[in-house]
């Protein structure tokens, strides 16, 4: 478990916070309370890695409509849904925007932790994505406008005198253009700067088939 991440804890009833606090932290959990949802709102910081465990009927903004507000707000935490008055709609519509799972009141203390473990670790992990994203993102910015256009053609698959012909360059232009592209997306070879690209969003040229099979 991540020391720095932490289990927030949304529920109207104060005895629900105080037991699950209580066993999170003998189980050497970070722990948050919050007694509404507006409450959250107020003071969770999206910027704070942990996971949510959320009760649904609460007074004012209940979980569901805690889950839509972070959903529409695009902040991605882990939630894990936890109430007494669940039914099976309510799971399926919590699930379909995106809950990790759905427990009812009083859940068993290991399904509970287990559940929490699952919700930590998915967020670490989609935080590392995010970070591996935005790194990918800020050398596709280092690049000139040309070494994009070679880029974009190196990735669909062409030769370097098909790159040339394309941009009306001398082919030895075009091997200069591509090293310093692979240098300066740090990669090692085309097909793991394919990978990188892919994750950048960055396309092959709709030809990309074709022209990959000229020559």
């Amino acid at each position: 478990m991540n020391s720095e991440s932490t289990v927030f804890l949304v529920d109207d009833e104060v005895s629900v916070l105080r037991a699950i606090s209580r066993l999170l932290r003998s189980a050497g959990f970070n722990v948050e309370t919050f007694r509404s949802g507006q409450e959250f709102l107020q003071r969770y910081d999206p910027n704070a890695a942990g996971c949510l465990v959320l009760d649904i009927a609460m007074p004012g903004v209940n979980g569901l409509d805690l889950e839509q507000t972070l959903n529409s707000k695009r902040i991605e935490v882990p939630i894990i849904f936890l109430t007494a008055h669940g039914d099976i709609p309510m799971s399926v519509q919590a699930m379909k925007r995106g809950a990790m799972d759905f427990l009812t009141k009083p859940a068993n203390d290991e399904d509970l932790l287990t559940a929490i473990r699952a919700g930590l670790e998915r967020d670490r992990t989609n935080r590392q994505a995010r970070a591996d994203l935005a790194e990918i993102q800020q050398r596709v910015s280092t690049l000139t406008p040309r070494e994009r256009q070679v880029l974009v053609e190196v990735v669909s698959g062409k030769l370097n005198k098909q790159v040339a012909a394309d941009l009306g360059v001398g082919e030895k232009t075009i091997k200069v253009h591509r090293a310093r592209v692979i240098k300066k997306m740090k990669v090692h070879s085309v097909a793991e700067l394919v990978r990188v690209t892919e994750r950048a969003g960055i396309k092959p040229l709709p030809d990309a088939g074709r022209s990959a099979r000229v020559g």
